[in-house]
């Protein structure tokens, strides 16, 4: 689903549609155009793009440990940051996804700090801002090598973010920032952030061995405090989804590498250690392969809901435009169709989060909600894919009063187990 919804506005940006002014996309730019570097295509295309991406963190993060100490840090920075963006989240797949994406130009941007490029440290990180609205805590860490030329690193940050609100304008503030900051007030319990935090811990302990041991001898405190950053960076919104611990691997791996040679014959202990993320997310990738292989699908709960919004896609079409109710960007990414409307999902049409949406019916912005609906009842998509009622009723399209001469004019044409289709007549 995180590589679905970039894929969707990729695929109506190629459609001819403006991000923002005729598509709905709550997150920055950077994410859908780069899904455009491949024509939005799916399935192979899209994992060589992000082994690229993998391998290319790797690269940058070797060079920056090499630089600092020395090459067999940065072989060990390399292969660390390598093998857990491959065994480091529970669904033991990694996506494209901003979070992800805004590892490389972390690790550049704090690279360039140490380096004393201040403009292009600041460039950099304001990149990252264009992918992840996180990328502020990027800013602030690489201030603590460029304090003395702090003014050249506000005005590269400033630079790409200043271009990217006066080109989208209104609608990017609205979208982005306006619904961003609705989504961080809906908060975890306090337990659930400290508990997947000390997962996130577990999990990770070989590189937390490490890290700790060389902040223990060599008391790196910028490294240290750029790591208290980025602990804030995952506590902020206090939601903590595995994905959001990405922002943790670039200084936990780089001190990590330094722990691991100075731990000289002990470094065994972090040998073993790697084993736990191995035996926990290594056999997923080898039952997913041998289901490839063999022709069967997948019997995993969390290709569940994909694996139906390719059998609703199978129904659709092919001609048309496609309107879709639920968080089932995939749908659009299967089928390549253009949006009947400007939204790629309801939760701006519901005003419920799609994080809770399929056992939660509290709209968060009601006022807002009703004004997309009513801008909704002035279109004319030829189908909709309602991949949220059979989830949960209360939220079906069918259930909204101001939608229901507007849903008139359509008719069910079929029905897999989390979807219901309809056609205009």
């Amino acid at each position: 689903m995180e590589e679905a919804y970039p894929t969707a506005a990729a695929i109506q940006i190629l459609h001819g549609k403006g991000l923002y002014s005729n598509i709905w996309f709550d997150k920055p730019p950077l994410s859908a155009y780069l899904y455009l570097l491949w024509d939005a295509r799916i399935g192979i295309p899209l994992r060589i793009a992000g082994a690229v991406f993998i391998f290319l963190c790797c690269l940058m993060m070797w060079r920056f440990a090499v630089r600092i100490w020395g090459p067999r840090e940065g072989l060990a920075a390399a292969l660390f940051l390598g093998f857990f963006l491959t065994f480091g989240i529970p669904s033991a797949v990694m996506a494209l996804a901003p979070d992800l994406l805004m590892v490389l130009p972390h690790i550049a941007a704090v690279y360039l700090a140490w380096r004393g490029r201040a403009f292009l440290s600041g460039l950099t990180a304001g990149i990252a801002m264009l992918v992840n609205a996180k990328a502020v805590f990027l800013l602030a860490a690489c201030a603590l090598w460029t304090w003395r030329l702090l003014p050249l690193t506000l005005l590269g940050f400033a630079l790409p973010n200043l271009a990217a609100f006066l080109w989208f304008g209104q609608p990017y503030i609205q979208e982005v920032w306006r619904w961003g900051a609705m989504y961080s007030e809906q908060t975890f319990a306090f337990s659930t952030g400290m508990m997947r935090t000390l997962n996130w811990a577990g999990y990770q302990c070989a590189l937390v061995v490490a890290a700790a041991y060389a902040l223990l001898k060599e008391k790196h405190w910028r490294m240290l405090v750029w790591l208290l950053l980025f602990l804030g960076a995952v506590a902020a919104g206090w939601r903590f989804f595995p994905r959001y611990y990405f922002q943790l691997l670039p200084v936990v791996v780089l001190l990590a590498a330094r722990g691991y040679t100075l731990l000289g014959r002990c470094r065994a202990i972090v040998w073993v250690l790697l084993l736990i993320p191995l035996a926990r997310f290594g056999p997923r990738y080898v039952t997913l392969a041998s289901d490839l292989l063999h022709g069967r699908q997948a019997e995993w709960s969390d290709l569940a809901m994909n694996q139906d919004s390719h059998e609703a896609a199978g129904k659709i079409g092919p001609e048309g435009s496609l309107l879709v109710w639920g968080y089932r960007p995939d749908v659009f990414a299967y089928t390549r169709m253009p949006a009947g409307s400007r939204f790629l999902d309801s939760q701006p049409l519901t005003g419920v989060l799609a994080d809770r949406h399929l056992n939660s019916s509290e709209v968060a912005v009601p006022t807002w909600a009703a004004q997309n609906r009513r801008e909704l009842t002035g279109t004319k998509p030829d189908w909709i894919v309602d991949g949220l009622g059979p989830l949960n009723h209360s939220l079906a399209i069918t259930e909204y009063s101001d939608l229901k001469e507007w849903l008139g004019s359509y008719r069910e044409v079929g029905r897999t187990k989390f979807s219901v289709i309809y056609k205009r007549r």
